[in-house]
């Protein structure tokens, strides 16, 4: 069933992702939910981006920035959209053909949240990548859940433009781990919806991926977002600060770790002193 309504922006940022963004948005175009806007954000690419868009002709709104990078792109599509809700969908993933109707449902239905998101399933290198424990999602008040690691896919949420009103939007100064940062600021004080169906299909395991050109240095921008809300005025509870200090002396301490383990012994040093000073301060 075809759903005709025009109450949803979908925004996909992009960065020399040609040969995965066609397919991405196919799967939003055949949504059954209909009516939405789709913006794509083309962060400076130097591929064939542009050529791959203008096959679509008249059904995208098309936008070109310098390089900045996701968080910029991201933020460009919040300020461009019409809509009171926004969908994001990463280039090189796509949608279930009901993901929209589905999710958009649940929120008309549930509108006290102003995040929901939704189950995945996990390709890498195109073959089916089961699931770790670690990486379960859930609903309700997730803070502690997002501080070890990056709780919610990017292409999975929906969020009500309120949100941004209320917590900001993405984080430019972070090269990579601006969602970490972001989900952080919003499960301190809103509940996120879980749809529980994999609505959202992610690929990955390429080296062009910012997971994969951060891997060994992810933790630290995980640092970052963590002091960052340690130093936000009357943000946390006695038990949210707890926790994140308790997730910054153990992040400290492995990245400390690694750092040496490479080679950068003065970084490393750095953050084992971090580490030291925050057990100290709980004792």
């Amino acid at each position: 069933m075809v759903i005709m309504k025009n109450d949803i922006s979908v925004i996909i940022p992009t960065f020399n992702r040609a040969d995965f963004l066609r397919k991405a948005i196919e799967s939003v175009l055949s949504q059954t939910y209909r009516g939405f806007e789709l913006i794509v954000i083309d962060d400076g690419s130097t591929d064939n981006t542009y050529e791959i868009v203008s096959e679509f002709k008249n059904n995208i709104v098309y936008i070109k920035q310098k390089n900045i990078g996701a968080a910029s792109a991201r933020n460009t599509g919040i300020k461009r959209a019409k809509n009171k809700f926004l969908a994001f969908l990463d280039s090189d993933d796509c949608w279930d053909k009901e993901k929209l109707a589905i999710q958009i449902d649940e929120m008309q239905k549930n509108p006290s949240y102003l995040v929901s998101h939704t189950q995945e399933t996990w390709y890498r290198n195109g073959v089916l990548l089961n699931q770790k424990k670690k990486h379960k999602k859930y609903h309700g008040y997730i803070f502690d859940k997002c501080l070890p690691l990056c709780a919610v896919g990017m292409s999975t949420v929906m969020i009500k433009r309120e949100l941004f009103e209320r917590v900001g939007k993405f984080d430019e100064n972070f090269p990579c781990c601006e969602d970490y940062d972001f989900w952080l600021r919003v499960s301190v004080r809103h509940p996120f919806f879980l749809v529980d169906k994999p609505l959202t299909l992610k690929d990955g395991g390429r080296p062009d991926q910012l997971s994969f050109i951060y891997r060994t240095g992810m933790d630290k921008f995980r640092i970052q977002a963590i002091v960052k809300i340690l130093g936000a005025d009357n943000i946390l509870s006695d038990e949210q600060r707890r926790l994140a200090t308790e997730e910054l002396k153990g992040k400290c301490r492995i990245y400390s770790n690694g750092c040496i383990k490479h080679g950068k012994e003065k970084e490393g040093e750095y953050y084992k002193k971090r580490s030291t000073e925050l057990c100290r301060q709980e004792n």
